[in-house]
Protein backbone atom coordinates (compact mmCIF):
# COMPACT_ATOMS: atom_id res chain seq x y z
CA UNK A 1 0.00 0.00 0.00
CA UNK A 2 1.74 3.42 -0.68
CA UNK A 3 1.77 5.99 1.26
CA UNK A 4 -1.00 8.10 -0.25
CA UNK A 5 -3.51 5.29 0.13
CA UNK A 6 -2.73 4.99 4.11
CA UNK A 7 -3.86 8.45 4.10
CA UNK A 8 -7.32 8.64 5.24
CA UNK A 9 -9.54 11.67 3.74
CA UNK A 10 -12.32 13.22 6.42
CA UNK A 11 -14.56 15.37 6.14
CA UNK A 12 -15.85 17.55 8.64
CA UNK A 13 -18.20 20.26 9.92
CA UNK A 14 -18.18 22.95 12.01
CA UNK A 15 -21.35 22.33 13.78
CA UNK A 16 -18.99 18.53 15.00
CA UNK A 17 -16.22 19.97 16.26
CA UNK A 18 -15.32 20.06 20.25
CA UNK A 19 -15.40 24.03 21.27
CA UNK A 20 -12.86 24.65 23.89
CA UNK A 21 -12.72 28.04 26.22
CA UNK A 22 -9.43 28.94 26.52
CA UNK A 23 -9.99 32.20 28.62
CA UNK A 24 -13.10 34.96 28.70
CA UNK A 25 -14.68 35.54 25.01
CA UNK A 26 -11.82 33.18 23.20
CA UNK A 27 -13.10 29.44 21.71
CA UNK A 28 -11.18 27.30 20.26
CA UNK A 29 -12.09 24.34 17.46
CA UNK A 30 -9.34 22.13 16.46
CA UNK A 31 -9.36 19.67 13.43
CA UNK A 32 -5.95 17.71 13.45
CA UNK A 33 -3.75 16.22 10.57
CA UNK A 34 -0.73 14.80 10.01
CA UNK A 35 1.22 17.46 9.34
CA UNK A 36 -1.11 20.66 9.32
CA UNK A 37 -3.64 21.52 11.37
CA UNK A 38 -6.54 24.17 11.71
CA UNK A 39 -7.98 26.00 14.14
CA UNK A 40 -10.93 28.19 14.22
CA UNK A 41 -11.29 30.82 16.81
CA UNK A 42 -14.65 32.85 17.71
CA UNK A 43 -13.39 35.82 19.76
CA UNK A 44 -15.67 38.50 21.21
CA UNK A 45 -15.00 42.16 20.57
CA UNK A 46 -12.26 43.92 21.86
CA UNK A 47 -9.87 41.08 23.15
CA UNK A 48 -6.50 41.61 22.35
CA UNK A 49 -4.69 38.67 21.50
CA UNK A 50 -0.85 39.40 22.78
CA UNK A 51 1.72 39.54 20.47
CA UNK A 52 4.10 36.83 19.78
CA UNK A 53 6.09 34.48 17.59
CA UNK A 54 6.38 30.33 16.90
CA UNK A 55 8.42 28.61 14.69
CA UNK A 56 5.12 27.08 12.93
CA UNK A 57 4.17 28.84 9.59
CA UNK A 58 0.92 30.60 10.20
CA UNK A 59 -2.16 31.52 8.05
CA UNK A 60 -5.03 33.35 9.22
CA UNK A 61 -8.34 33.61 7.09
CA UNK A 62 -10.68 36.36 8.82
CA UNK A 63 -13.79 34.99 8.45
CA UNK A 64 -16.10 37.52 9.93
CA UNK A 65 -15.32 40.68 11.74
CA UNK A 66 -12.58 42.62 11.76
CA UNK A 67 -9.04 43.00 13.81
CA UNK A 68 -6.27 45.12 13.95
CA UNK A 69 -3.25 42.97 13.33
CA UNK A 70 0.64 43.72 14.65
CA UNK A 71 2.67 41.79 12.65
CA UNK A 72 6.47 42.64 12.81
CA UNK A 73 6.61 46.45 14.42
CA UNK A 74 3.45 47.36 11.23
CA UNK A 75 0.16 47.58 12.44
CA UNK A 76 -3.19 46.46 9.95
CA UNK A 77 -6.55 45.91 10.14
CA UNK A 78 -7.88 42.78 8.49
CA UNK A 79 -11.62 41.76 7.54
CA UNK A 80 -13.95 39.32 6.90
CA UNK A 81 -12.41 37.53 3.58
CA UNK A 82 -8.87 38.75 3.93
CA UNK A 83 -6.16 35.96 4.69
CA UNK A 84 -2.47 36.73 6.63
CA UNK A 85 0.40 34.82 6.27
CA UNK A 86 2.84 35.00 9.40
CA UNK A 87 6.45 32.71 8.33
CA UNK A 88 7.85 31.28 10.83
CA UNK A 89 9.26 33.43 13.57
CA UNK A 90 7.13 36.36 12.82
CA UNK A 91 6.14 38.85 15.89
CA UNK A 92 2.01 39.19 15.69
CA UNK A 93 -0.96 39.87 18.06
CA UNK A 94 -4.43 40.85 16.91
CA UNK A 95 -6.49 43.27 18.38
CA UNK A 96 -10.44 43.08 17.54
CA UNK A 97 -12.38 45.65 16.74
CA UNK A 98 -16.12 46.55 17.48
CA UNK A 99 -17.62 42.89 16.63
CA UNK A 100 -17.05 39.31 17.14
CA UNK A 101 -14.21 37.99 15.26
CA UNK A 102 -13.76 34.57 13.73
CA UNK A 103 -10.67 33.32 12.55
CA UNK A 104 -9.62 30.29 11.38
CA UNK A 105 -5.47 29.53 11.80
CA UNK A 106 -3.74 26.81 9.95
CA UNK A 107 -0.42 26.80 11.41
CA UNK A 108 2.40 23.91 9.84
CA UNK A 109 3.50 21.55 11.66
CA UNK A 110 1.43 20.73 14.11
CA UNK A 111 1.19 23.15 17.35
CA UNK A 112 2.14 20.57 19.99
CA UNK A 113 1.95 22.95 22.77
CA UNK A 114 -1.95 23.31 21.58
CA UNK A 115 -2.44 19.80 22.00
CA UNK A 116 -1.69 19.63 26.02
Amino acid sequence: MSAIEQLKAQHTDWDSVPVEQLEDGILRQMIIGENIMICRLRIAPNVVTPAHDHPHEQMTLVERGRALFTIGDEERIAQAGDVLHFPAGTWHGATMLDEEVILVDIFSPIREDFLG
